[in-house]
């Protein structure tokens, strides 16, 4: 009425021609509805196919097909007259085959992008468990699968899938176990889809309290706010709606509010409508009810009975009658019969001739946008409308967001949080989820045969934190930090080393001073009595050089302790190495001595000529040199260097010396190793000599302990990590040090310091076995 009216007011619209219309009722059965179009098509008097009683008044367009199957009941019986439909029902791809449906013209924009916006909103809300309620028809179906292929790219989860099947929609046994199920899911959110009358299940039931308080998510085709009075009011208190994207038509709440069955005394629909809503009756003594009120204005009525603002569905029907009017306009400015028809005479004027006008129409509404028709129709974008009832029985839907099919990604969705009522036992937006949120220091572990929304929670693996909830995956620390307790934040990690400040770095240090001083003491003992039997029978220069030797292996742990730098990290190694090796050489050579001095007692033995020469100190240079040239090589292809060891201790940076050449650190041990065997051997062959200064069993006995040691080293420090690793290689140069320097010289300076009696040459030969 609407349009038509305001069509007829435009003097740049069909000028000089008034637009009429007829109502039937479409009565949502298809025999129904076959019958309908059938009274249109004949006229008046009986339903007569291919005849029609009318003349001059008969209609040559329909505008009519709220859903896909009405289209199609209507469109098979009009396509026989080529009569055109215009649709104003969503829109279905099914209807825009042209070769099935060559007179169907859809306005109704495409809801392509539908499925994406709510995705949309469920992903903002965090609703990762929906469940999913639809009529059952081909619209719905591929709406559901697309909806569905939409949530599993963004991991959102079906918890049920409904269908409510036409013809059903009266059974209470089928309308019981209908919402049983919605009762026994824990979805907290529900997607409905589908058209309002199919839908009768949830519109005309009594919702229960199971369900009544959960989270509704529809389009404006299944109109939550149309329903009996007996239905609570607020049943779906809180819903969100999708609706298509429509501008403010001018005049037409004005319209709404004038509109009156006294101005239009032939529109009975009205004023059956008008009856119902106020509850009144038009005539005095017709009914029980009070007689209508001539000044009753709609804007008065609950939502329920009235939405004053034009819905979409009413816009697209205001937009497809101007589409009718606007391809009317553009035949008559081509027919040279125009004249004849501003006179009256639209006898001329056949259905079939306006399909080539309707295809190609294109025109501006009264707000400014452009409509177009058929395979044309562009996506559609849709405001989101709050649901909110309130306590005195009304109703109001209020925009609270918008989805922007064609703005730019990240753009397209706007929803204002604050101004959302939710529904009564909600009061702030609600997770909806399959399990429990997986919270900081865990993440999720999917369970097997499960949706991906169906998932344990297990606790980050170490050196990895999550600190948001519902991690996919925790994330690892920098190397210089390292997981808290609970594993959702880093901590700064300590920086450690074998300092001398820590009682351990203290201790061995000390014991390397004083061991180094006890060597020193011992060189002083034997150097003041280097005349006595006993120094002078053990080759005094072998006993200074290897005293000296012990008394810096001692202090050369020294470079172990503290922070490493990069001198001590090549000295340390190195001078280990070169000192150890002077240390077993010397051993190695008073052995030779030994053997040497036996064989020479011996009547014309060659071996005379080496006792008291230079060989043996001739034995420690070589043997000292080829472990400098070792040392050298090290230094020069792969020296050792500072390095922080991030990964051995997960709370702690280790700074130590990397040694960089494994190999080479490897080659000076076993080098050493090699001479130690060595020494071990002679003295071990010597040991029984008949000599009464043979001191091979000392040695043996000391060699023994230094080989113990540094076996005992390697499988040890091959364990430890850190500062514990640099603590067990200090240990064991002062343990294999001490070891010589006790097994070797401590009895002697017991000789000479304590029995000084024994220290003669007199007392010697007496006694060979002491």
């Amino acid at each position: 009425m609407f349009a038509v009216e305001e069509i007829n007011r435009n003097t740049k619209l069909l000028p000089n021609i008034t637009l009429g219309f007829h109502i039937f009722n479409a009565y949502h059965n298809d025999e129904r509805t076959l019958e309908s179009s059938l009274v249109w098509l004949s006229g008046q008097g009986p339903t007569i196919p291919n005849y029609s009683c009318e003349r001059q008044g008969k209609s040559i367009v329909v505008i009519g097909g709220a859903t896909s199957e009405l289209t199609v009941s209507m469109g098979t019986l009009l396509e026989l007259y080529r009569i055109p439909q215009v649709t104003y029902g969503l829109f279905d791809p099914l209807l825009s085959d042209p070769v099935q449906f060559p007179s169907v013209y859809q306005m109704a924009p495409r809801d392509t992008s539908l499925p994406l916006a709510m995705v949309r909103l469920m992903l903002h809300f965090k609703w990762t468990w929906v469940g999913l309620v639809a009529s059952d028809d081909s619209r719905s179906e591929k709406f559901l699968r697309d909806l569905q292929e939409e949530m599993v790219r963004n991991d959102v989860c079906v918890a049920f899938i409904y269908k409510v099947f036409t013809g059903l929609t009266e059974d209470e046994r089928y309308h019981s176990y209908f919402l049983e199920k919605l009762s026994d899911s824990t979805a907290s959110v529900i997607v409905i889809y589908g058209n309002t009358d199919t839908l009768l299940t949830l519109r005309f039931s009594e919702i229960p309290h199971t369900i009544l308080y959960r989270m509704w998510v529809t389009s404006s085709h299944w109109d939550i706010a149309k329903k009996p009075g007996y239905i609570y009011f607020d049943n779906f208190h809180g819903a969100l709606i999708f609706t298509d994207q429509t501008s403010k038509i001018p005049g037409f709440k004005h319209f709404l509010k004038t509109v009156n069955p006294a101005k239009d005394p032939e529109d009975i629909f009205l004023q059956d409508f008008w009856n119902s809503a106020f509850g009144c009756t038009s005539e005095i003594g017709k009914g029980d009810g009070a007689v209508c009120s001539p000044n009753a204005s709609l804007d008065t009525l609950r939502l329920s009975y009235l939405d004053m603002t034009m819905s979409d569905q009413s816009y697209t029907v205001y937009n497809a009658v101007y589409a009718v009017a606007w391809a009317l306009h553009e035949m008559f400015l081509v027919r040279s019969e125009m004249q004849s028809n501003r006179n009256g005479n639209n006898s001329g004027i056949y259905p079939w001739k306006i399909h080539s006008f309707l295809k190609n129409i294109q025109f501006n509404n009264s707000a400014g946008n452009q409509v177009v028709l058929a395979e044309k129709n562009s996506v559609a974008n849709y405001d989101i409308l709050n649901y909110v009832t309130f306590g005195n029985d009304t109703e109001v839907l209020v925009k609270v967001g918008e989805f922007i099919s064609e703005a730019p990604l990240g753009q397209e969705f706007i929803i204002q949080q604050k101004a959302i009522v939710w529904p009564r036992t909600w009061g702030e937006p609600l997770p909806s989820r399959c399990d429990k949120v997986c919270s900081p220091g865990f993440h999720i572990k999917v369970q097997e045969g499960k949706p991906v929304c169906c998932f344990d929670c297990a606790p980050c693996p170490q050196g990895q934190i999550s600190n948001q909830t519902d991690r996919d995956q925790c994330m690892k620390c920098p190397e210089d930090q390292y997981p808290n307790t609970e594993r959702i934040h880093c901590l700064p990690k300590r920086v450690t080393f074998l300092a001398y400040e820590e009682t351990l770095g203290m201790a061995l240090a000390s014991i390397a001073a004083s061991f180094s001083l006890l060597t020193a003491l011992v060189l002083w003992v034997f150097v003041k009595h280097k005349d006595t039997p006993i120094v002078k029978a053990n080759n005094r220069d072998l006993s200074y050089i290897l005293l000296l030797s012990l008394s810096l292996c001692f202090l050369c742990s020294l470079f172990f302790i503290g922070r490493p730098t990069a001198i001590n990290c090549l000295l340390r190694q190195t001078t280990f190495g070169v000192m150890f090796t002077v240390a077993v050489s010397s051993i190695l050579a008073k052995t030779i001595t030994v053997v040497l001095a036996f064989r020479a007692t011996r009547p014309g033995s060659r071996s005379r000529r080496w006792v008291g020469s230079r060989a043996p100190i001739s034995l420690v240079v070589f043997c000292t040199f080829i472990q400098v040239m070792l040392c050298a090589i090290w230094l020069l292809l792969s020296p050792p260097f500072p390095d922080a060891d991030t990964h051995s201790d997960p709370e702690h940076i280790i700074l130590e010396c990397n040694e960089g050449s494994l190999i080479a650190f490897y080659s000076v041990l076993g080098y050493i190793a090699l001479l130690a065997l060595g020494s071990f051997t002679v003295a071990f062959l010597a040991r029984n000599l008949p000599d009464t200064f043979n001191e091979a069993k000392f040695i043996t006995f000391s060699m023994l302990v230094f080989c113990s040691v540094w076996i005992s080293f390697l499988p040890t420090y091959q364990s430890t990590k850190g500062k514990m690793m640099v603590a067990v290689e200090v240990f064991s140069i002062l343990s294999s040090s001490a070891g010589l320097l006790g097994c070797i010289f401590i009895p002697k300076c017991y000789v000479i310091l304590v029995q000084p009696q024994k220290n003669t040459k007199k007392f010697l030969k007496n006694n060979p076995s002491s």
